[in-house]
């Protein structure tokens, strides 16, 4: 449980979503498991899941770490730097799946493409 702060402070508001909350966001993006992260910054799985699920605050140095393994800025971290959807890196998921994909010969290639493009016309159709 966080400790209380003897200051009378209002919360501070991280757009609609905790600290905790952003981080298993941005982690999730990422497609970066507990553990994957955790190694990342240099902690333990607990650790991460005691962050994302706001039962531990986190120190200064901590929330340098936390920005420093998901590649993003302190601000886009707080919540201070809200980032568009250009400009959002890549799902670690979606390039696996590239680089398998790369390595297929050229006949299987094409035919998975020509799948992914249907499904997406039928998608856009919705």
């Amino acid at each position: 449980m966080p400790k209380v702060s003897r200051f009378r402070l209002s919360p501070v508001d991280f757009g609609g979503e905790t600290l905790g909350e952003r981080i298993a966001r941005i982690r999730k993006e990422r497609g970066y498991t507990q553990v994957e992260l955790a190694a990342r910054v240099g902690i333990i799985q607990s650790l991460v899941s005691a962050a994302e699920g706001d039962e531990r605050k986190l120190s200064a140095e901590m929330a340098v770490r936390f920005a420093q393994a998901l590649g993003v800025t302190m601000d886009e971290l707080l919540g201070a730097g809200r980032r568009d959807k250009k400009a959002q890196k890549p799902n670690r998921k979606v390039l696996r799946r590239l680089e398998q994909i790369e390595a297929l010969p050229r006949t299987q290639q094409t035919a998975l493409l020509r799948t992914i493009d249907t499904f997406l016309k039928g998608a856009a159709a919705r």
